[in-house]
């Protein structure tokens, strides 16, 4: 055996997939007719195009057809230097096959080979070109070469093959689904990683301990690009799930990207869609993985704006579609999250093959159905209790429909303040909700819109997998946040789980607590809830901590545990808080466990040591406001007699102020509810 012969041999063992492909090669070979005459294969780079020509090339060997390989980086793009490479490797007459690799460096020959070369071959020749780039237009378009032309677009292995690859080159098997989840089964990734388990076999493989693996993979992939600009753009790419001309300006700190954004959609592994700019899942991770181990700061620098950019556009009044759209590339952000990423690894798949759209309420003959949802997968009890609000509140119905227009899902948005004693008296889920209000978080007057609300997402499924993860389950979670983000004087929600372990980690990640008071039991089952007070975290803080934790070495603790979280007073509480602080001004250590201090008021404008300080400055404020006018001047000088600069007794600060002691005492009332009034108009502003 010649070394040939051991490297082909060696080749051909360590080959894996492709079944449909070299089938659909060797059928050719062996008919009477062939059924092409050109065989178009397209692929990014190390998708294993070589390697499949190897494989035909073993195939012709084995059908006794000969067959000449050429590879385009050895050929000058002209058609005399062409016909010379023919000419040393002269094709035969008879069934052959001519088969040609690195195609698109042969682009300035497209038209010449198309329009002269190829119609002049033997009608038994069977050409193969192999390049990174699908086909122009006229092999698509032509009457006559649609006729004789198949194209083959060549994709990663199924997580079968890759497993079957690795096996085959003694890589651990407790590293295969690592392995997987990194290289999305690309086969030059899957062969590289494979090299370096055989080189260190005691080592592990992590993607960020590999940057051998990594630099090889970047250099295969980036060798047609520059330093420079272009190199940045792709970077910067390579940091979102989706890339527009907007974002790219933005994540490259520059008013127009419009050279950048052309470039990159030339980009042999770069796929245009309707949304943007996507890379091939394997270079994204490797730039992205790269860029984390080589650049840290450029790479937390690229998320951060990314995330204000969506924040904004969150924030903004974009349509229900787009929104979804946005809330999706904010969650791709957190990928790298130890928390989120199983989750988000299962759903990307199910993004790509659902086709979903919403509607905002359901259709008269769909109610039945989505009684019918209920009941399948919660028992006939909660579906009563489920067509109970659809009679009562069927506005806050929203159904999540397949491609074919029918009900996939549902999301019942429970406003939990329109609600009577008698409606929840027949849902044991609301009254477990209003109960845990009235006793933890009640409801205050005075917010924005004049009364604050509650949502109870009391009913959210899919058709199939009820409460599971799926792609209509991402849908429904993008529903919840924009209600979060977009209902004025929103105070606080709950969100009943019948699978509440399971959802434990995601829910206390993203900030929603486990209300054990608020669980309730319906048809035998129990149901555990989360929720969240917005008052407490708004919106836009919400976002920008939850973004936070979505950053490499951002320690990822549950916002909802965190020391600086606010409390939310009632108005009795407030107001008796903010005695207590009237009482402790002169002396500042008393106020070191007042709740004002944890309070929005003082939090938004202070931080840590200083807010004992802003409390005292903004009692002193809202007094001081009392001075403004003759007839309130006596308010604040009983307040300011007896807590500013205070008498040692009231009786004192009576006769200090020369006032019989039942008026000061009335002054002094009237003052303190004046401050009162004044900080809890500031406190439930929106």
């Amino acid at each position: 055996m010649s070394l040939q012969d051991r490297l082909r041999e060696a080749r051909h063992s360590r080959f894996v997939g492709r079944e449909a492909e070299c089938a659909l090669f060797a059928e050719a070979l062996d008919a009477e007719t062939l059924p092409f005459h050109v065989l178009y294969l397209y692929g990014p780079g190390g998708i294993g195009k070589t390697a499949l020509l190897r494989e035909f090339q073993n195939a012709c060997r084995r059908a006794d057809v000969p067959s000449v390989y050429l590879d385009g980086r050895n050929i000058d793009p002209t058609p005399e230097a062409f016909e010379q490479a023919i000419g040393r490797a002269p094709v035969p007459d008879g069934r052959a096959a001519l088969l040609i690799d690195t195609y698109e460096t042969l682009h300035d020959l497209d038209n010449w080979l198309r329009d002269d070369f190829l119609p002049t071959v033997s009608e038994d020749l069977i050409v193969v070109l192999s390049g990174r780039y699908p086909p122009g237009t006229v092999w698509r378009s032509d009457p006559g070469w649609r006729e004789v032309v198949c194209v083959l677009p060549l994709r990663n292995l199924t997580p079968a093959e890759s497993m079957k690859l690795l096996d085959a080159a003694g890589v651990p098997e407790s590293e295969f689904v690592d392995i997987l989840r990194f290289t999305h089964g690309h086969p030059l990734a899957l062969a590289l990683i494979a090299d370096r388990s055989r080189h260190q076999p005691d080592t592990p493989f992590e993607v960020d301990d590999s940057p051998d693996v990594v630099g090889t993979l970047l250099q295969r992939f980036m060798q047609e690009i520059p330093e420079g600009g272009e190199r940045d753009a792709l970077e910067a790419a390579a940091a979102v799930r989706v890339v527009t001309e907007g974002l790219l300006a933005e994540l490259l700190g520059r008013d127009d990207a419009r050279e950048a954004f052309a470039w990159l959609r030339e980009l042999s592994f770069i796929e245009a869609g309707v949304d943007g700019l996507f890379l091939h899942d394997l270079v994204r991770d490797v730039l992205a993985a790269d860029l984390r181990w080589r650049r840290p700061d450029r790479f937390d620098e690229l998320n951060h704006t990314a995330r204000a950019y969506y924040t904004r556009r969150l924030l903004s009044t974009e349509p229900e579609s787009v929104q979804q759209a946005i809330l999706a590339d904010y969650t791709f952000l957190h990928r790298h999250n130890p928390i989120v990423e199983p989750f988000f690894a299962q759903l990307r798949g199910q993004w790509r093959e659902a086709k979903l759209q919403t509607t905002g309420q359901p259709q008269e003959e769909e109610w039945d159905v989505l009684r019918a949802m209920v009941a399948a997968h919660e028992g006939e009890a909660s579906a009563e209790i489920a067509v109970h609000w659809f009679e009562r509140q069927p506005q806050n119905v929203q159904v999540f429909r397949d491609e074919d227009g029918l009900p996939t899902g549902f999301l019942l948005r429970l406003a939990l303040e329109a609600t009577t004693e008698a409606d929840r008296a027949a849902d044991p889920g609301a009254k477990a909700a209003w109960d845990y209000l009235r006793e933890h978080a009640p409801l205050r007057e005075g917010a924005g819109a004049g009364v604050e609300r509650a949502t109870c997402f009391r009913f959210w499924m899919d058709r199939e997998h009820h409460q599971g993860v799926s792609a209509v389950q991402s849908l429904i979670f993008v529903a919840t946040v924009r209600h979060y983000l977009q209902t004025e004087g929103l105070a606080f929600t709950f969100l009943p789980c019948a699978m509440p372990e399971f959802w434990a980690a995601v829910f206390t990640y993203v900030g929603l607590r486990r209300l054990e008071e608020a669980d309730f039991e319906v048809g035998g089952r129990t149901y555990g809830v989360y929720g969240h007070d917005w008052r407490a975290v708004p919106p836009a803080r919400w976002l920008n901590s939850l973004a936070e934790q979505g950053l490499p070495g951002v320690p990822d603790e549950p916002m909802a545990d965190s020391p600086d979280r606010l409390v939310v007073l009632s108005r009795p509480d407030f107001a008796e808080a903010v005695h207590d602080a009237l009482r402790a001004f002169a002396r500042p250590h008393a106020l070191e466990a007042n709740p004002l201090l944890r309070s929005r008021l003082v939090t938004e404008a202070a931080d840590g040591e200083e807010r004992i300080e802003t409390l005292r400055a903004l009692l002193n404020e809202a007094a001081e406001e009392l001075n403004a006018t003759p007839r309130e001047e006596p308010y604040y000088l009983a307040v300011d007699a007896t807590y500013l600069d205070p008498a040692r007794t009231q009786a004192e600060a009576a006769e200090q102020l020369d006032m019989p002691f039942s008026s000061y005492r009335r002054y002094l009332k009237r003052g303190v509810e004046h401050i009162v009034e004044a900080l809890w108009q500031r406190e439930v502003a929106a």
